[in-house]
């Protein structure tokens, strides 16, 4: 008689924002002991939750590159954009349920918590309901951002706005407005755009733009001095907020 394996665990582990000694107890023995281990990343490149485990995977895991098949090659707008993710998404569920449906239990590293704008969503909302699937949460980005800035980012009643470089600016400028105190991310080819809506707001000169936030290179600077360049997409630019204080 046949014996049929137990169904393996999908872990989507958060790796926090980049510095591997800020990543949680969980996530590091999840990786540590992995028999496979996935993650995304751009073709051509390491990929960066890759980097952040480097030293860290055992030397006979397993691993599977994800290589987005677009990025920013063509417009969000474009209906190949969401037409190639979703193709790209249902290739990536396939190959890990059937590790888990073959009792394997991959790891699937995540650039900071898998739940915040993260890639693996997508994942987790195809897999949920085939198999089991285990999320490790893990330091934002923009924690370790407004952190780099060396102030708090709300103050009493403060409220913040999480906003999209990728946003038409003058829905930028109204949720600008609208908020105490700011987290603009994907910021990129996006940074002259997203100046001129801070100017707009009037918040221009509370901005502080980070790039590499807790990892090599880690860059602070107010976003009125930074020059015209292009910064990386994963920069975040942080607008403190003034409220209610003892």
């Amino acid at each position: 008689m046949n014996r049929i394996s137990p169904l393996g665990t999908v872990y989507g582990v958060g790796l926090g924002p980049g510095d591997p000694e800020l990543m949680s107890v969980k996530a590091d023995r999840l990786v540590r002991g992995a028999r496979h281990v996935a993650f995304f990343r751009k073709a051509g490149r390491p990929g960066r939750a890759r980097s952040i485990v480097e030293g860290m995977i055992p030397e006979d895991a397993v691993e599977f590159a994800m290589e987005y098949p677009v990025t920013t090659e063509i417009p969000f707008s474009d209906p190949r954009y969401n037409n190639m993710l979703s193709a790209f998404y249902a290739d990536c569920t396939a190959h890990l349920r059937a590790l888990a449906e073959a009792g394997e239990s991959p790891v699937v590293l995540c650039e900071g918590d898998p739940f915040f704008y993260g890639s693996f969503m997508h994942l987790y909302t195809r897999l949920r309901a085939e198999v089991p699937v285990h999320v490790v949460p893990a330091i934002t980005g923009m924690s370790a951002a407004w952190t780099a800035t060396g102030s708090p980012v709300t103050w009493g009643d403060d409220v913040m706005s999480v906003l999209m470089a990728t946003l038409p600016q003058d829905e930028l400028v109204h949720r600008m407005e609208a908020a105490d105190a700011l987290v603009i991310m994907k910021i990129g080819r996006n940074l002259p755009r997203v100046r001129a809506a801070l100017e707009q707001a009037g918040k221009l000169d509370r901005a502080w733009l980070v790039e590499y936030a807790s990892m090599d290179g880690q860059t602070v600077l107010p976003l009125s001095e930074a020059d015209e360049r292009s910064s990386p997409y994963f920069s975040i630019i942080i607008v403190h907020g003034e409220g209610r204080r003892p």
